[in-house]
């Protein structure tokens, strides 16, 4: 019998989660971080309790104690990308588990950075597997990862083989045949999958809602080739902010940038973490036409330099959500010697991520710029994420017995309830909606 628990990520977005039971073996898939909650509670720099306890009692990482009866079964933890909301908590939380963790190149060079970071060291054994391959977990369970497009490198669904059937653990991807990075989503896999039989689907249903196919990252590339190229930028600063994990989108800009004949610069540590992991296992080689530069003191020796001929530089700088800490707000509350002025670029690749954290942050640093006179290019940016008719794509795909909507609040997951109707799934029979600590066998 397989029983699943939805330990995260299923009355909220983030804080992702799921522990899936083949009779005594148990494999947890992602261990994430709550990103409001966390960044709220690291806001005060006095702030120094980051024990497994605390960080689950205010809400920042899953709750384990949700399955407290299975922590000693664990024996595998796999993240599926190298996202916060779907790693972050391992460095605090996977010890409580002797248990491996495996996950792609990518997302474990991403790991080990962090761990490096925080001077963390895990005796848990962090093992890398390739996108499209396989790996043996016990006598009676075998893992594969299938190649996925998603807003950072080696994204994959994990489908986990057991005696009992195969369950789909996909969370989060999008259907990119047109990708700026990588390989295209292995669609022939799914289709195999579909014939062979599956279980049971868990799916990234957040954009469930959304009447619509996700745009691929190449019409975002469109869109920043216009804004970079198309615009007269002559004599004037120009900063874009965007995902630091989002390497293809990173590409882009480098790309862009050498056609303005600027030099161009990144600054902030979450960038440099990024990058330097995709170059350590060969994926990119951004550091050969940027310069990158990670710390603050470093950061603001550079900004005084720059600041003296603004105009031959392009500025990629952390802080796209707002964030107080992070350079582009720092810049804008004149922390630095480098000052924006009117006239002068600032070019959001990203949307706003809707909580009110978010919504209040960025407020407050549109503001302050068009008090400055600051020309703001919003929204050049396509999701990482499936919406409507990508979801219903992947359903006749693989044609599960049963699907559960993660990822979601509850209403994102209604509109995944609704999709399933219309593809023949009853709720509560077929489709399940699930809740934080919520279990489901399925036979």
């Amino acid at each position: 019998m397989i029983e699943i628990c939805t330990v995260g990520g299923y009355n909220e977005v983030g804080k992702n989660c799921t522990a899936v039971k083949i009779d005594n073996e148990v494999v947890i898939f992602d261990l994430g971080l709550h990103l409001d909650k966390y960044i709220a509670y690291t806001e005060d720099e006095d702030i120094y309790d980051f024990s497994p306890k605390k960080l689950m009692e205010i809400g920042a990482a899953p709750d384990l104690s949700l399955i407290n009866d299975w922590i000693d079964k664990v024996i595998a933890i796999i993240p599926t990308h190298a996202h916060l909301d779907h790693i972050g908590a391992i460095p605090f939380l996977s010890q409580k588990f002797n248990a491996d963790i495996i996950c792609t190149p990518y997302s474990k060079a991403v790991l080990q950075a962090i761990l490096k970071d925080e001077k963390i060291e895990l005796k848990n054994e962090i093992k890398a597997l390739n996108p499209n391959s396989t790996y043996q977990l016990s006598s009676r369970i075998k893992v594969e990862f299938i190649n996925m497009t998603h807003s950072t490198p080696q994204t994959v669904m994990v489908v986990l083989h057991t005696p009992y059937g195969r369950l789909i653990y996909a969370n989060d991807f999008k259907f990119d045949s047109q990708p700026i990075l990588g390989q295209k989503p292995n669609f022939q896999r799914l289709r195999e999958l579909g014939r062979e039989g599956i279980s049971c689907l868990i799916v990234d249903s957040i954009y469930s809602g959304d009447a619509k196919k996700t745009p691929s990252e190449s019409v975002a590339r469109e869109m920043l080739k216009e804004v970079m190229t198309g615009t007269n930028s002559r004599g004037k600063a120009v900063i874009i902010t965007t995902f630091s994990s989002h390497l293809a989108r990173l590409k882009s800009i480098i790309e862009f940038g050498k056609k303005m004949h600027r030099k161009i610069i990144f600054l902030g540590r979450s960038l440099g973490k990024y990058v330097l992991a995709g170059e350590e296992i060969r994926i990119i080689n951004f550091t050969k036409d940027v310069k990158l530069v990670r710390y603050r003191e470093k950061v603001a020796k550079e900004l005084k330099k720059i600041a003296k001929n603004k105009s031959r530089y392009l500025l990629v700088v952390t802080g796209h959500q707002g964030e107080p800490k992070a350079v582009l707000s720092r810049i804008i509350n004149k922390e630095f010697a480098f000052k924006l002025e009117s006239g002068d670029h600032v070019i959001f690749s990203c949307k706003v991520i809707p909580n009110e954290m978010n919504k209040q942050n960025r407020e407050i640093l549109e503001s302050k710029m068009r008090d400055i006179g600051v020309r703001i290019f919003k929204d050049i940016h396509v999701s990482g994420h499936c919406a409507r008719e990508d979801l219903r794509d992947l359903v006749e795909m693989v044609k599960p017995k049963h699907l559960i909507p993660a990822h979601c609040e509850p209403i994102m997951a209604d509109s995944m309830v609704e999709l399933a109707e219309e593809l023949g799934y009853k709720r509560g029979e077929s489709v399940h909606t699930m809740e934080d600590g919520k279990r489901l066998s399925i036979r």
